[in-house]
């Protein structure tokens, strides 16, 4: 049976499963759009004497691929939208030797122009039994990919309603209990845990001109160098979260990894890149491992787009004669020994109150110690407060402003209007936090209180290493 209709559009893309979600991803072709659904490894420079390069984005993963044909709406699909997809899987080998037909029909082409086609066919049109097809009858984009919350948050269905009202309504103990597991996470320090639970509920809510507000990379210093700290912490936030990714920052791996995706004009596609993930990823940066060397020009170029991804919440895709800015929405925890190199809205020393003498045993246990229900409901409580409302009512506005002025006089070398966006930053996750969708006084207080714990200690650790943090 032929589903292909004359004016076939197919969107073409990688994709990648991490923790209980997965995404698709990709770039639409102005005459064809092809999707290509994955979950896997991408083929480094040294694999290209593979016959089919699966175009994952992630290195290190592992699985099958398909292609995804869409017949109507794809216009519709961005890049790196996360789609739920009903159809039809094909493994039809005959779709091999239509495709064979259609290169013997090109033969009396230019030669070059020929080899080209050939290269195009071969990347697009692999063999159906190693790249099944899947024929969509229903594509709908995904606000989240958490399998515990109903697919649509919209707050104008019963249902969902429902279950936001019955969750929110235990929300004070789930977020007790989440602290005392993050604070044991993080061998104890409590006031840690308190921005990484900031941190984890962070979201790009608006974009202002080009700055993305709601952002809140974290840059949790102090962490053991070479240590096993920092792979054992994102194995706790992998629990947590529906998507993941750990990027070792060494040389090695700064000089050859592919951050950014690039066109590839001689197949016809988009070549897939690391920092090619969905909204909401979790992207833990191990700066740890870090040792000394030399950056080469493709490591420069990667640090660059960490940085920008970090700073503008974006990535610049390369089509060689020019760069194409994509938008993202991606949280980055970043761990380091001292200060990171790269730019971080916050930065919080641990203070480590034990140490274990066997990390892996220590993580381990307290993983084991948590109930499945509860570990349900730390998921639930992390997704759900993205998508809650907030806002600041104009009296408490008001005396925001005053409150600033007051800490101005009080010290205005210190004070700036930095620090002023940066305490509006955390009083907002603070307050979703609780479940609180306005700044209330208590709240701002509070935000004001763990600033200033959290300056305090950098400059006790100033003070004792004699340099910056």
């Amino acid at each position: 049976m032929d589903l292909q209709p004359n004016k076939q559009k197919e969107q073409h893309a990688g994709a990648k499963q991490t923790g209980s979600g997965g995404s698709l991803q990709g770039c639409g072709e102005p005459k064809r759009l092809e999707t290509e659904a994955s979950t896997g490894q991408q083929l480094s420079p040294l694999n290209l004497s593979s016959p089919f390069d699966l175009n994952f984005p992630l290195p290190g993963e592992k699985g099958p691929a398909c292609l995804v044909k869409i017949y109507e709406d794809g216009d519709c699909f961005k890049v790196n939208d996360v789609l739920e997809l009903y159809g039809i899987l094909s493994v039809d080998p005959v779709l091999s030797v239509l495709n064979n037909d259609e290169r013997d029909a090109g033969s009396l082409l230019d030669p070059m122009e020929c080899a080209d086609m050939a290269e195009e066919q071969r990347v697009h049109s692999p063999p159906a039994s190693l790249v099944p097809r899947i024929h969509v009858v229903l594509a709908q984009k995904l606000q989240h990919i958490n399998p515990l919350l109903p697919a649509s948050l919209n707050k104008e269905e019963s249902k969902t309603c429902k279950f936001v009202s019955s969750f929110m309504s235990e929300l004070s103990p789930v977020r007790a209990e989440l602290l005392g597991f993050l604070t044991h996470a993080l061998l104890g320090d409590s006031l840690a845990a308190e921005y990484l639970i900031l941190h984890l509920i962070s979201t790009v809510y608006t974009r202002r001109d080009v700055l993305p507000l709601g952002k809140f990379t974290v840059n949790l210093s102090g962490c053991p160098r070479n240590s096993t700290f920092t792979e054992h912490l994102y194995r706790i936030i992998q629990h947590l979260v529906p998507a993941s990714f750990r990027l070792q920052m060494t040389i090695e791996n700064m000089n050859h990894l592919k951050f950014i995706p690039h066109k590839d004009y001689t197949a016809n596609r988009l070549v897939s890149g690391l920092l090619q993930l969905p909204s909401n990823t979790s992207l833990v940066i191990d700066e740890t491992l870090l040792e000394q060397g030399q950056l080469d020009t493709s490591g420069v170029h990667n640090v660059t787009a960490l940085s920008n991804l970090i700073t503008w919440q974006k990535v610049d895709y390369d089509f060689s004669y020019h760069q194409m800015e994509f938008p993202c929405n991606i949280n980055v925890l970043i761990t380091s020994e001292g200060r990171s190199l790269l730019p971080a809205d916050c930065q919080i020393h641990l203070q480590p109150q034990l140490i274990p003498p066997n990390m892996e045993e220590y993580m381990d246990s307290l993983l084991s110690a948590v109930l499945p229900s509860v570990l349900n409901k730390f998921r639930i409580y992390l997704t759900l407060l993205r998508f809650l409302d907030y806002s600041i009512s104009d009296e408490i506005t008001k005396a925001v402003e005053d409150d600033f002025v007051e800490m101005r006089k009080n010290d205005p070398q210190s004070i700036t209007a930095d620090d002023l966006h940066q305490l509006l930053v955390v009083a907002r996750f603070l307050s979703l936090s609780a479940g609180q969708t306005t700044l209330s006084r208590e709240r701002w207080l509070r935000a004001k209180q763990l600033e200033s714990l959290r300056r305090t200690r950098l400059q006790q650790q100033k003070c004792v290493n004699g340099n910056e943090l």
